[in-house]
This record gives structure tokens, C-alpha cells and sequence, in this order.
């Protein structure tokens, strides 16, 4: 094992254990799972209004909602989890979404178009699919 290589052990503590990002709460006739986030999490994605490309920011958007949606939670956690996912945006100055994120245009742009070249290279016997 290589010296950098460090391992810590979690306790259950109050009947909860947090594992990767979420914690599993023990109750007496199952389990109760909800997202973990670390007290030094700050909620911030790529600002909007950066010029970083659409698809950045699309991507982290879509993160958190598969994220949401690929947890089997219960009704009131999955309500509390998409009221922080609807704050982080509001935060970053995303524009409210009325559709979900996953069926948006990823190919739009931000930006208005500009007179750029673009040069594509085409080799024999290659095809485009």
C-alpha cells in the first residue's frame, strides 16, 4: 500500500451513518436514506454568468437532479433535496427552469453567435454516424 494512502472508519452515531454522499438513518423497522453534504459545502456551482461553456453548467445541473432522482428517498426528503437543488441555482443567477433539466437543448448557446471559422479535418474512408 502506498504511504499517501490513508483509510478512516465511520461510527454510526444517532442511528445514522453518512456514506459517500448520503447518510442511511436506522429506524427500527427499516432504514431512511437522505443526501449528505459536509458542514464546509457551500452549494456553489459554475456562476451562470460565467463564460464558461453551456454544457458545463448543464452538466452540473443535470447532476444534481440524477443525483435526486436515482436515490429512492421518501416524498419529504425528495421536496427538501429539490428546494436546496431550486436555491444552489437561484444562488448561482440561473434562470428558473420550467421543464426539466434533462430535456433542454444542450446545444444552444449563451452567447449570441459570432463570425468564427470553423474547420473540419476529413480523412478517407471514414464516416460520420
Amino acid at each position: 500500500m502506498h504511504s499517501n494512502l490513508h483509510f478512516t472508519g465511520e461510527t454510526e452515531q444517532n442511528n445514522a451513518l453518512n456514506y459517500l454522499d448520503v447518510t442511511i438513518h436506522k429506524t427500527p423497522t427499516n432504514i431512511k436514506i437522505s443526501f449528505y453534504r459536509k458542514p464546509t459545502s457551500t452549494d456553489t456551482l459554475i456562476p451562470y454568468a460565467s463564460n464558461h461553456p453551456i454544457q458545463h453548467k448543464y452538466a452540473a445541473i443535470s447532476f444534481l437532479y440524477n443525483r435526486l432522482n436515482s436515490h429512492h428517498i421518501n416524498n419529504e426528503e425528495y421536496r427538501h433535496e429539490k428546494n436546496i437543488i431550486h436555491n444552489t441555482l437561484y444562488n448561482n443567477s440561473y434562470p428558473l427552469l420550467s421543464q426539466n433539466p434533462s430535456t433542454l437543448n444542450r446545444n444552444q448557446s449563451q452567447n449570441p453567435p459570432t463570425n468564427k471559422v470553423q474547420m473540419v479535418h476529413v480523412s478517407r474512408g471514414t464516416s460520420r454516424k
